[in-house]
Formats: C-alpha cells, structure tokens, sequence
C-alpha cells in the first residue's frame, strides 16, 4: 500500500532533488558529505542520494570503453549515509539515502538487488536501464553498426522490459538515456517516432503506480531534460500523474540544474505536483 503525504508550501517553493551521486558511485567526484551539505544550505528540503549499484554491468561481464566499473562498497555507503541522515535532519531538510538499480534480467541481478533492499532498507530505489545488447548506451560503441531507429528501439525494448523487475523501486530514471551521447546528426528522441513502445512504457508506469523522473542530465540529446515534453504530454494523457524532478548530478555545481525549467514545463503539461518517494510514503510538493 502506498501512503501519501501533501505539503503545503504557502507560496513558498519547496525544492527537491532525488537522483544524484557522490564519489561512492563509480563515476562521482565529490565526497557524500560535500553534496549532501550543498543542497541542504541551497535551501533544499528533499535531496535524495541516488548512488550507482551497477550489477547490471558485474552480472553480464560489460566494461565502461574496456574498463571494469568499479562496484559500489555498499556497507560503507550505507553507513555514511545514514550518519549524514542524523547530523542533517531538521523540519527543513531531509535526505533521503536510495540506490540506483542498473537492469539486467538476470537471476544474479535479482538477487543482489533483492538482498540489497532487504538488507539495507534504501528509502527509495530508482530503477535504470544503462545496459543494452552488451554494451552501456551511454558510450558510442553502442551505436556502431545501428541505425538510430534500431539502437533506440533495442533500448526502450529493454525499458520497456525493467518495467517486470521483481525488487521493489519506486522511480524509472532517465527515460531517454540513450540518446544522451549519440552520434546522429539529430540525436532527439520523439514521441511520435516511436509512439508504439514509448505509449507501453508510459502505460505501464502508470498502471504500476510507478513514479516517472525528469531528468537533467540531458547532455547533447537534443533536449533539455529527458524524457521531453512530448513524452511527458502523452504520459499525462494516458494519466499518468506521479513526477520527480532529478538533476542527475554527479558534483556539487549541479545540484537541482534547471529545476524551474522542468517545473515550468510540467505545469503547462497540466502536472500539478512533484513526487518525492520516501519509505514508502509519496510526498506530493506542489510546483
């Protein structure tokens, strides 16, 4: 059972961030504590820490451009963690300590994600797909040899697919990921060009109460954040209601980027709150 939680902001904007990394993520640079003072003195009230668990990667043998990832130590990251929780929280700040769960639709991947929430009790899971034909989408020799209907087609298949994992996550991150680093000449992805896997996608979040992310990080996908305001439309349209905003940030400049862009643009769409997952509750803070 979901639980919901409104917050009443009294014209006063309420900020939140819920998908962003520090150093005990293979790819961030800065120390958890220097993100996590950041937002709080930025005047966040909701900043989630989202690291990467990628055994997306570890279970199917893929390396980052011939490099193995290095796998988060996730007792250390947990412990830190909820130290930080206790020395910060206050009636206007709490963090949240969640966990970036890289799909791959193998047993071994299950299981490790499954014993990591049992374990852990992250307070919130974001569930990704990195990981397509073998190869990190992100890094350009995904596309080798593949259109860009073909490549971005495999890769809302496997989104599509993330949808039926059995561990319990909250949020489906960076929808759009794939064309985040592509190499075409127009590397933006469109509802209407692939309307048919996109409208399953959307479908299916909603059917699962599942939390949908805007997401920052866009780099030179041809958009300001991902998913865009296409694919958000038809999202709303199918009903689909439950948003989060994410920056995506891996350092400390980029905590809540383009936060007012994205919630401008969701309440042209019609969205009227943003979703924050936190235990299991749904905080819904009004944009």
């Amino acid at each position: 059972m979901t639980f919901y939680v409104a917050v009443s902001y009294n014209e006063v904007m309420i900020l939140t961030d819920v998908h962003t990394h520090s150093a005990f993520s293979a790819d961030g640079t800065s120390p958890l504590s220097e993100m996590v003072n950041t937002a709080k003195k930025a005047g966040f009230r909701y900043f989630g820490v989202s690291e990467h668990f990628d055994y997306d990667y570890k279970t199917q043998g893929i390396t980052a451009q011939g490099k193995p990832i290095r796998v988060i130590d996730v007792p250390a990251y947990f412990a830190a963690a909820r130290v930080l929780q206790r020395q910060t929280e206050s009636e206007n700040f709490r963090l949240l300590a969640g966990g970036e769960f890289g799909f791959a639709n193998k047993k071994e991947c299950f299981d490790l994600y499954a014993e990591i929430a049992e374990k852990y009790r992250p307070d919130f899971i974001v569930n990704s797909v990195h990981t397509c034909a073998g190869r990190d989408c992100f890094f350009t020799d995904y596309f080798d040899g593949k259109t860009k209907e073909y490549a971005y087609s495999l890769y809302l298949e496997k989104v599509l697919e993330s949808l039926e994992a059995p561990y319990p996550f909250d949020v489906v991150a960076h929808v759009g990921y794939v064309a985040r680093n592509a190499p075409y000449p127009d590397p933006k992805l469109r509802y209407e060009e692939y309307s048919d896997l996109l409208d399953g996608i959307l479908r299916e979040i909603a059917a699962k109460n599942k939390i949908l992310e805007v997401n920052t990080s866009a780099r030179t996908a041809g958009s300001a954040f991902l998913p865009d305001t296409d694919i958000l439309t038809r999202y709303f349209q199918l009903g689909g209601r439950e948003i989060t905003f994410s920056s995506d940030a891996h350092a400390p400049s980029r905590i809540g980027e383009k936060r007012d862009t994205v919630c401008e643009a969701l309440k042209r769409i019609g969205f009227s709150f943003i979703t924050v997952p936190d235990c299991g509750k749904r905080i819904k803070v009004g944009i």
